[in-house]
C-alpha cells in the first residue's frame, strides 16, 4: 500500500517539509522525486517557476502494525515507547521496548499473545493478505522456547521409561507445535493434542513401539509400584516378611497376636465385717465362670 502526495513550493526543501507534514511519517520513510526544479526569474522580474516534488510512502503490513502497537502501548501507560521492525520473509518481528515493560509480557505471555493477534489483523487489512506478526519484548519468545523444549524432553523421557502419560497445561499453538516438535527427539516417547481452546493442551505418553507399553499389565504394575514406594515400601516389604517368617517358626499369626487368658479366683481373705465376724467366703456364679476374663479382678 502506498500513498503519494505532491507539492509546490518555492525551493525544494519547502516542498519536502510540506510533504513530511501531510504524511506524517520521518522523511527518510518517503521516497521524494523531483518533477520539477525551482527556476529563478529573469532580472527579477520576468519567468521563473516554483519546485514540484512527490513524495511517495510505502505503508508495509509491519509498518502499519507497528503504528498501532505504539499507540496502544501509549494508551496502556508505557514510557518512551518504541518498536523495531525486522523484515522477514515470512512476515515480520516487531520488537518493543520502553520503560516498565514486563505487564506488557503477562502470565505465560497472554497479554504479549493478545496484542500480537490484534497487531496481526491491523497488518493482514493493508493488503488484504495473510502477513505474520510476532511480538517480542527482550527475547522472551526465546527463553520461553528453551523453557518449552525443556519440559517436554523432560516429560517424554519420563514417559519412555515408566510408560505413563502426561497432560500439560494449556497453551497456545505456537507453544503447542514447540512442545510436539521437542517430543519427536526422544526415542518411545509421543505427543497429541486434546481439549478445545482455550483450554487445548498436549499430552505426552509413550509410543507404540514402545516396549514398556507392551510390557504385561502385572509386570508394569509390578514395577511401578516398587519404584513409587521408594524406600519405605522396601522397609516394609522387609518388616512383612520377617512377621510372616515368625509366624512360620512359632505358628502364631502375625496379625492377630494370642492373648492370654487368667482363670478366674475367688478372693480368699476376705476383710471382716464393722462387728468383727468374718463374712463367708464369695463364690463363684454361672455367669462369672462362664465368663472369658482377662487378668485378675478381686470382688
Amino acid at each position: 500500500m502506498q500513498k503519494e502526495v505532491t507539492k509546490e513550493a518555492a525551493t525544494l526543501e519547502e516542498a519536502k517539509e510540506a510533504i513530511i507534514r501531510e504524511l506524517g511519517v520521518p522523511g527518510e520513510k518517503i521516497c521524494f522525486d523531483v518533477l520539477q526544479q525551482p527556476q529563478k526569474k529573469t532580472l527579477g522580474l520576468f519567468g521563473g517557476a516554483n519546485a514540484i516534488v512527490r513524495g511517495v510512502y510505502t505503508i508495509t503490513p509491519a509498518a502499519k502494525a507497528a503504528e498501532y502497537l505504539l499507540d496502544v502501548l501509549q494508551g496502556m501507560g508505557v514510557k518512551n515507547p518504541a518498536v523495531d521492525i525486522r523484515e522477514e520473509e515470512e512476515g515480520g518481528v516487531l520488537m518493543l521496548s520502553g520503560d516498565d515493560m514486563g505487564f506488557i509480557i503477562g502470565r505465560r505471555g497472554e497479554t504479549l499473545d493478545a496484542l500480537q493477534y490484534l497487531a496481526g489483523l491491523v497488518s493482514n487489512r493493508v493488503d488484504n493478505s495473510y502477513y505474520r506478526i510476532t511480538l517480542d519484548i527482550g527475547n522472551y519468545r526465546e527463553k520461553r522456547e528453551q523453557t518449552l523444549i525443556a519440559l517436554a524432553k523432560k516429560v517424554a523421557g519420563q514417559a519412555s521409561r515408566t510408560g505413563r502419560r502426561t497432560s500439560l497445561e494449556p497453551m497456545n499453538p505456537y507453544e503447542r507445535r514447540i512442545i510436539h516438535t521437542a517430543v519427536q527427539e526422544v526415542e518411545g516417547a509421543t505427543s497429541w493434542s486434546v481439549g478445545s481452546e482455550p483450554n487445548r493442551h498436549v499430552m505426552i505418553g509413550p509410543s507404540d513401539d514402545n516396549p514398556v507399553k507392551n510390557r504385561p499389565a502385572e509386570n508394569k504394575e509390578r514395577s511401578g509400584g516398587s519404584r513409587g514406594r521408594g524406600r519405605g515400601g522396601r522397609r516394609e516389604g522387609r518388616n512383612r516378611e520377617e512377621k510372616r517368617d515368625n509366624a512360620a517358626r512359632t505358628g502364631v499369626s502375625p496379625e492377630r497376636p494370642a492373648r492370654q487368658i487368667r482363670q478366674f479366683i475367688p478372693r480368699s481373705n476376705p476383710l471382716p465385717t464393722a462387728d468383727g465376724a468374718t463374712p463367708p467366703s464369695r463364690t463363684e456364679s454361672e455367669t462369672e465362670s462362664s465368663a472369658t476374663l482377662y487378668g485378675r479382678i478381686d470382688l
